[in-house]
């Protein structure tokens, strides 16, 4: 919901949706900022230019669907349908273009997929077609595959940062807002 609320539009949701779209707001800063991911997106900014950011989003997806057991005891397939089936049952809570969107996310099992280079690259050029300018993104697989173990390893150095920031973000969020 974080990529569809925009403003102080989240005011207008529970508490539970705000925090969680203030958390969602605060880790894209957070991930903006982060000297390795800056890394990540130097590789690419020359030929993506601002959409590199996006890209990198999309691969750090990849890296995580791809190296989710050593994040979690949860099977992937069986924490993203947990996913699915919540955001089914709360649909009428999600904004208009996040229901309009669902579906094709449930259908191509997005978040699945995000673990092969076929998932990867049918999501990159679903974005490029849905870009106002030319992007690129769908011609953006070939750097995921040449610069994989560099991409990785900066995903996996990454990561442990972000969940510890998420984790302290969200709880200081569930204190002040009691």
């Amino acid at each position: 919901m974080g990529d569809f609320v925009k403003g102080n539009q989240y005011q207008a949701y529970d508490r539970l949706i705000q925090i969680g779209i203030l958390l969602h707001r605060e880790i894209d800063s957070y991930t903006d900022q982060h000297e390795v991911v800056r890394e990540s997106k130097d590789r690419l900014k020359d030929k993506y230019r601002h959409y590199s950011g996006v890209l990198v989003d999309v691969f750090y997806d990849h890296f995580l669907a791809l190296n989710f057991s050593s994040f979690s005891t949860a099977n992937l397939e069986d924490f993203v349908s947990s996913k699915y089936a919540l955001l089914t049952a709360r649909q009428e809570q999600l904004p208009e273009r996040a229901q309009h969107m669902l579906p094709y996310m449930i259908k191509g099992n997005w978040l699945v997929n995000y673990q092969t280079f076929s998932g990867v690259h049918s999501s990159l050029s679903g974005m490029s077609r849905r870009t106002t300018f030319e992007s690129k993104m769908e011609q953006a697989i070939v750097d995921l595959k040449k610069h994989h173990d560099a991409f990785n390893q900066e995903f996996l150095q990454f990561f442990p940062d972000i969940v510890r920031h998420a984790n302290n973000f969200r709880e200081e969020l569930l204190t002040s807002h009691t």
